[in-house]
């Protein structure tokens, strides 16, 4: 990263090469879209190509690197939240009813693949959390980070890392549970 805040273009191509499916699969988890995810790690590596000469090398590079992807993904989170609270305030009734008929022909029978299945309960049981959890429990859980390197990307504490690490378990098993127990309906991953 250092020979990158340089201006070195193959040090920053190595860079990519090595982190870029994690950062995709980290932004995914994150916006449950991979087209999206695509575009969101795509917008990481620009900020952090943009911010190499601030680089401190007193940081690990995946934590920094997971700072940058973790703060750009809350900044889309809010933006789509945004518009889609603006979205469903210009909703008129008739328009609403025909999404959720959308909605319910998504599902389908021939998506009910246990492993689908499951795959749907944990997304959207992530769904739930906040987006502090979601970032330390997709941290921890897909990319295995270390409690100190989450800390660290999140400007937070470890111990304030495990309680949210922890509560995002307790939510995301609870979930799981009641899918499992058919307390709640099977639907697929768009």
């Amino acid at each position: 990263m250092v020979a990158v805040g340089r201006g070195d273009r193959v040090a920053f191509s190595k860079l990519f090469d090595k982190h870029q499916a994690g950062v995709v699969r980290f932004c995914g988890r994150f916006v449950g879209n991979q087209a999206r995810a695509e575009e969101l790690a795509q917008d990481v590596f620009v900020k952090l190509f943009k911010s190499a000469a601030r680089y401190s090398v007193d940081a690990k590079f995946k934590t920094f690197l997971y700072r940058v992807a973790t703060n750009h993904c809350l900044n889309e989170l809010r933006r789509f939240d945004e518009k889609r609270q603006q979205e469903a305030r210009e909703m008129t009734t008739e328009q609403h009813d025909a999404a959720l008929e959308v909605e319910v022909a998504v599902d389908s029978p021939q998506l009910s693949l246990e492993g689908r299945e499951l795959e749907a309960a944990v997304a959207s049981a992530m769904e739930q959390l906040s987006a502090r959890e979601r970032a330390a429990f997709t941290m921890c859980r897909f990319e295995g980070m270390a409690y100190r390197d989450i800390a660290q990307a999140l400007e937070s504490t470890e111990s304030a890392v495990k309680s949210l690490i922890h509560r995002a378990t307790v939510t995301v098993m609870k979930h799981v549970e009641a899918w499992q127990q058919g307390l709640l309906p099977s639907r697929s991953l768009a």
